[in-house]
């Protein structure tokens, strides 16, 4: 099987078993979605939605997260991994976003990367779902899915990955297979114990194959 052989047997599995794939983070806004996803790292998405609703509703906007200080915002995210520091991300990126974007999210992956907790996979993901940009973030169940299925071939990091995958998937496909990936890898190809009874694309898995 080719390389494109692969790729599009691949996607058409998904484009007709999850058509409509999205981000299991709960948002409204932009703003949401940046808080959640910062709070995401190392972290559940079912974790940061039992959060999230209490941050949101002290703080609505930018301009009030930028207004408060550590002790009032830390104990509202005690329960995520890594409080300290994504306590005082969360309070420098809503200062930044008032100082240097008017208190909107940028909508670049070069702009946003320039804000505090916001690295290139938080960019990506953030253009992609608002924005539906062709950018690929790349957790580590993209990483696990995509080398088990050889959609990517001798990648050993996230940016190595991820220019393999956005070269190989039509622009139109990139942000919902974003989340194929991240799907398929938290509820079917696990890292230790991969349901593959459960999975359709065994015909082309490496790893189900040996």
């Amino acid at each position: 099987m080719t390389r494109k052989e692969r790729y599009a047997t691949v996607i058409d599995y998904f484009q007709k078993n999850i058509p409509e794939a999205e981000t299991e983070l709960l948002y409204d806004n932009p703003f949401q979605l940046l808080v959640a996803v910062i709070l995401s790292a190392q972290c559940t998405d079912k974790r940061v939605n039992l959060t999230t609703p209490a941050i949101f509703q002290e703080f609505p906007g930018p301009a009030e997260l930028a207004a408060t200080d550590f002790d009032t915002l830390f104990p509202l995210i005690r329960s995520i991994s890594y409080p300290n520091n994504k306590t005082k991300h969360l309070i420098g990126m809503a200062n930044m976003l008032m100082s240097d974007f008017g208190g909107e999210v940028p909508m670049t992956v070069d702009e946003l990367v320039k804000l505090p907790g916001v690295g290139r996979k938080t960019a990506n993901v953030i253009t992609s779902v608002i924005d539906q940009q062709p950018n690929m973030a790349v957790d580590t169940h993209v990483f696990r899915v995509s080398a088990r299925l050889k959609l990517t071939r001798g990648a050993t990091t996230p940016l190595a990955a991820e220019k393999q995958l956005i070269a190989n998937i039509p622009p139109e496909l990139v942000h919902k297979a974003h989340h194929w990936l991240i799907l398929h890898g938290r509820y079917t190809c696990l890292a230790r114990n991969p349901k593959c009874d459960q999975c359709g694309l065994t015909e082309v898995c490496g790893f189900y194959r040996g």
